[in-house]
């Protein structure tokens, strides 16, 4: 596991001429004689893009490394290149290191140095929020173009990614200002995530560069230079391919012809889903038992951006911060104040323990993402009277799930279908038949299960450990009174500033009930909560409880807590492929992994939903479409739904559907 340092942004001076340079590495950004021709003439033409990116066939893309993102000119270059070249079906993958991002602002004016960049610009600075340490994902050019920005060291980023890269741009500081990136580890790393034909452009001539690159397995030549610089180097790829990774976590070959999918489910994890591969240029159908998307958990009327985080790194953490960013982005295309508000949201620190844990969280993370305020601060920024200060996330707040559903489904690649009800599955000459009372819904070479906890209704799933969990809301009218509130407040529950005339106040969790009929026992149990949270918004409030409304759904989590999400092996195929493992849990068999080819899984996401099925819906469409994955492998092999077939078989376990509840209880503390 990385140890990921506190967020430092880049601390910059700007000359005369408002062109910015690096306060920490006392180096500039760009030639001062012209930014943009040196971009074109190191990076593009050295990498062939322009005929590359014409020579793209439909439906492909082509991915560019960077190791510093820096102002961003390299990659709005490369974008604008590709918009002028490449074909409209054609898609581009940009990723990029930085380990001192610019803020916002900083960002603006120096994009606003190229005015012929503007309309690129513009859209990046437009989804350039909730930049935190890890993998951020960013959507633009109308879903052709993806950047996945790697905030951190580019020697602990890197190693983390899981990749084929077509063309480099190998930026950065030079050599003797940054003396700590031009490592053998990174030009080992280059190597390590280099397609067969990669090829690569940087400004340094440096000697040391050079050899390094050798070493590593690339041809290398000496081109041009531009500007004062006499030359740089160009070179291609020649060495060989990465080592694979352990079977039971490795791609599945499976490229079918036909770009269609279905998906089975259509609330958020399923939205999502089907959005991330219609985006790609699938032809998804959307399934759904009920009349109209997000009928159940997705379904309240707001729900909390909420951030339950470790200070120690572990995997949901890191999902956290990197699925809240990318959900942020998302929110940018919802009406403001009305489907979506970033209000801020305070976690209280209503015990000793939680207020330790919050204390620690503080110095781990930036101020930017959160911030620990005494009673009275909080009490301020919150609008209302409370029992204790607590944790305060400026950049989070309330949303509307059925609207960022119905949004991310009206993709014009997605064919909803709904009030059919999928009960089997049947793979058949190459592809999966959903049947509803064995009569065939639709047929595809490709079908995500997202259905929540009704994934295990299927015999290729059966096996998969997930539980239920009730939750009921109250919806509580809002008064003059209550209007004071101005964030969401969080503790054992959470309420919510207005929206459309009604607080939201939630949710219970209730083991014992699965049904969705809303009862005045979680009605009441629910105002307990919020005088616990505020006592003085209780009397404001003041609700009676047999006029109370709510809606009560189920969450589906998992027995570790974290998502499931990735393809479908056959379990009893695994079992037998790898059953070596009993044995000796250490080794790796070089057996391919008996997959369900084809079935993928999205599902487990909790009460986080909001936060972790949008970006997981990306590392889907990655798994499926043979791209990079948006989350660092260590992270993607975490929510793996293998990861319960390899835990069951090294414990000797018999993974059935029969032996889910035991497992449950054996490997709940696993988190």
């Amino acid at each position: 596991m990385p140890n990921q340092e506190p967020l430092q942004h880049a601390d910059l001076d700007w000359d005369e001429n408002g062109q910015p340079q690096s306060r920490q590495y006392g180096d500039v950004y760009f030639s001062r004689q012209s930014g943009m021709e040196e971009t074109r003439h190191v990076f593009l033409e050295q990498n062939r893009l322009p005929e590359r990116f014409a020579a793209l066939s439909s439906g492909r893309s082509l991915v560019i490394g960077e190791t510093g993102f820096g102002t961003g000119l390299n990659f709005l270059c490369a974008w604008q290149l590709f918009e002028e070249t490449a074909s409209a079906d054609t898609r581009l993958h940009f990723i990029s290191t930085e380990k001192h991002p610019l803020t916002q602002e900083d960002l603006a004016r120096a994009m606003a140095l190229w005015p012929s960049l503007s309309a690129l610009s513009s859209q990046l600075l437009a989804q350039y929020t909730a930049v935190h340490t890890g993998f951020q994902h960013f959507i633009l050019g109308s879903g052709r173009i993806t950047l996945t920005l790697l905030v951190g060291d580019v020697l602990e980023s890197l190693p983390q990614l899981d990749a084929q890269v077509d063309a480099w741009f190998l930026d950065g500081f030079a050599p003797a200002k940054n003396p700590d990136m031009w490592q053998p580890e990174l030009f080992r790393q280059l190597a390590r995530l280099s397609a067969p034909t990669a090829t690569l452009g940087t400004f340094t001539s440096a000697g040391f560069v050079r050899r390094g690159l050798i070493e590593a397995g690339f041809a290398m030549k000496r081109a041009p230079g531009f500007g004062h610089k006499r030359e740089i180097l160009q070179g291609n790829f020649t060495g060989l391919p990465a080592t694979a990774y352990k079977p039971w976590y490795a791609r599945p070959d499976h490229q079918p012809q036909e770009r269609h999918a279905i998906v089975i489910g259509a609330g958020m994890a399923g939205c999502s889903s089907a959005f991330s591969l219609a985006r790609r240029g699938w032809r998804v159908t959307l399934i759904d038992r009920h009349a109209d998307i997000a009928q159940e958990a997705s379904g309240n009327p707001q729900g909390v951006l909420y951030l339950k985080l470790s200070a120690h790194g572990t995997a949901l953490s890191r999902l956290i911060v990197s699925g809240f960013g990318y959900t942020r982005r998302l929110l940018q295309h919802l009406q403001k104040g009305v489907e979506w508000d970033d209000c801020g949201v305070l976690q209280l620190g209503f015990d000793d323990k939680e207020s330790a844990r919050q204390q620690a969280l503080a110095q781990h993370f930036p101020t930017s993402l959160l911030q620990l305020l005494e009673q009275n601060t909080a009490e301020q920024a919150c609008g209302v009277g409370l029992h204790s200060g607590g944790l305060f996330f400026p950049e989070a707040g309330w949303v509307h799930p059925p609207a960022l559903c119905q949004w991310l489904a009206s993709h014009p690649g997605i064919e909803r279908v709904m009030q059919r009800q999928a009960l089997h599955l049947r793979h058949q000459a190459g592809e999966w038949q959903v049947l509803e009372n064995n009569e065939p819904i639709a047929k595809a070479p490709v079908v995500i299960l997202a259905g929540a906890a009704e994934c295990v209704r299927f015999n290729q799933t059966d096996w998969l450990p997930l539980k239920r969990i009730r939750g009921q809301i109250t919806r509580l009218p809002a008064n003059e009174q209550s209007r004071d509130l101005k964030c969401v407040i969080c503790a054992e529950g959470y309420v919510a500033p207005e929206r459309n005339g009604e607080h939201t106040l939630g949710a219970s969790f209730n083991f014992q009930r699965h049904d969705n009929e809303p009862s005045q026992e979680e009605h009441a149990s629910n105002l307990s909560m919020l005088e616990e949270i505020s006592s003085d918004l209780h009397q404001r409030l003041a609700p009676r409880l047999s006029n109370l409304e709510g809606r009560a759904s189920l969450r589906c989590t998992s027995s570790d807590y974290l998502p499931l999400v990735g393809p479908v092996a056959d379990a009893e195929a695994f079992r037998h492929a790898y059953a070596s493992l009993l044995k000796n849990a250490r080794q790796t068999p070089d057996q391919a992994c008996p997959w369900n080819q084809g079935l993928y899984v999205n599902t487990a996401h909790g009460s986080r939903g909001l936060i972790s099925a949008p970006l997981s819906g990306e590392l889907l469409a990655a798994w499926i479409d043979n791209e990079p994955l948006p989350l660092p492998r260590e992270i993607a092999e975490a929510c793996h739904p293998n990861r319960y077939l390899l835990r069951g078989l090294v414990k000797g376990l018999d993974v059935t559907r029969q032996s889910t509840s035991k497992d449950n209880q054996q490997e709940g503390g696993e988190c």
